[in-house]
C-alpha cells in the first residue's frame, strides 16, 4: 500500500472542542456530526462473548478499539549486566502521590516471562521513557523477538544515558524519562484454564528526568514540543494532532443550572 510521506511540518494545534456551546442534557444527534454519528447505530452492535471468542481476535480487537495508547520503553538489566530496552503500550499512570505508573508484560510462552519482567524483579530499577517522534524507528527496532542474551541498545542507535538511582539506563534521547523501583507485581493467570499470561509491573517512579526546553510555563509539559508518539491497531502508530480544552465542571458553579436543566427536562 503506497502512503504519503511522514509530513514533519505537522504540529500539534489547540482548536475549540467538537460541540463548544453543548449545555447539559443536550442529545448527540442535535448536531450534523452527531446526527451522523448516531446514524450508525442502525447498522447494529456486534457482541463478543470473550469466554467463546479466538484470543487472536481478542487480541487484535482489544489493540485496535482501545486507543490511543501511551507508550512505555523500558530499560532494564540483568543480574549479568546485560541491558535490555523495549517498548510497551499496556501502559498509564495508577495515581501521582505515591507517583506510580503501570504496564503489562505478556508471556513469552507458556510459563515463560519476557527479559522485561524477569529484570525488573532484580532490584537494580529499571526506566520508563517516554517515545517521541524523531526516535520510533530507533524505538520500534527494539521490539524484536531476540534471545535473551541480546542487547537491543546495540540496534537502536539511542544512547544509554546514566541515573541518579538506579542501575538501568535511560535513554538520553527521551525527553521524559523516570527512574522507577518495582513497587508491586500482579501475576495474570485465565481465571478458566489457571493459565498464567501475563504480568501487571506496578512502578514507583524515584527520579524524572524532563529536558529542559519540553517545559510549560507554568511547569508542566508541552505536548506541541514533546511530540509524543501512541500506539494504534496491528502495527500503526499516530502522533498528537489537533488538542482541544474542556474546563471539568465543578458542583459549586454548576448546580443552579443543573437543576434548572433538570426541572425544564422534566416537564418535557
Amino acid at each position: 500500500m503506497s502512503v504519503p510521506a511522514f509530513d514533519t511540518t505537522a504540529h500539534t494545534t489547540y482548536t475549540q472542542s467538537p460541540n463548544p456551546t453543548w449545555t447539559y442534557g443536550q442529545k448527540v444527534d442535535t448536531t450534523p456530526e452527531g446526527k451522523a454519528w448516531v446514524a450508525g447505530e442502525s447498522e447494529g452492535w456486534k457482541v463478543y462473548n470473550t469466554a467463546e471468542t479466538d484470543k487472536a481476535l481478542l487480541y487484535k480487537l482489544l489493540i485496535s478499539g482501545i486507543v490511543p495508547r501511551p507508550i512505555a520503553f523500558v530499560s532494564t538489566i540483568n543480574e549479568q549486566d546485560v541491558e535490555n530496552l523495549s517498548p510497551f503500550s499496556w501502559f498509564n499512570m495508577v495515581t501521582s502521590y505515591p507517583p506510580i505508573i503501570s504496564f503489562a508484560c505478556n508471556d513469552s510462552g507458556p510459563g515463560k516471562l519476557k527479559d522485561t519482567a524477569a529484570n525488573v524483579m532484580n532490584s537494580q530499577g529499571f526506566t520508563v521513557n517516554i517515545i517521541s517522534e524523531p526516535f520510533i524507528e530507533n524505538a520500534n527496532a527494539t521490539a524484536i523477538d531476540a534471545p535473551p542474551s541480546f542487547d537491543e541498545w546495540s540496534i537502536s542507535g539511542l544512547t544509554k544515558e546514566k541515573c541518579v538511582q538506579v542501575k538501568a539506563s535511560r535513554v538520553k534521547e527521551s525527553a521524559f524519562s523516570m527512574e522507577c523501583e518495582l513497587y508491586k507485581t500482579i501475576d495474570i493467570t485465565h481465571p478458566v484454564t489457571g493459565e498464567h499470561t501475563s504480568t501487571l509491573i506496578l512502578a514507583h517512579i524515584k527520579y524524572i528526568h524532563v529536558r529542559n526546553d519540553m517545559l510549560a510555563e507554568r511547569g508542566g509539559v508541552d505536548i506541541t514540543k514533546l511530540k509524543p508518539v501512541a500506539r494504534m491497531g496491528d502495527i500503526s502508530y499516530a502522533r498528537v494532532g489537533d488538542a482541544f480544552r474542556l474546563s471539568r465542571p465543578t458542583w459549586a458553579q454548576e448546580e443552579t443550572t443543573i437543576q434548572d436543566v433538570l426541572t425544564t427536562l422534566a416537564t418535557l
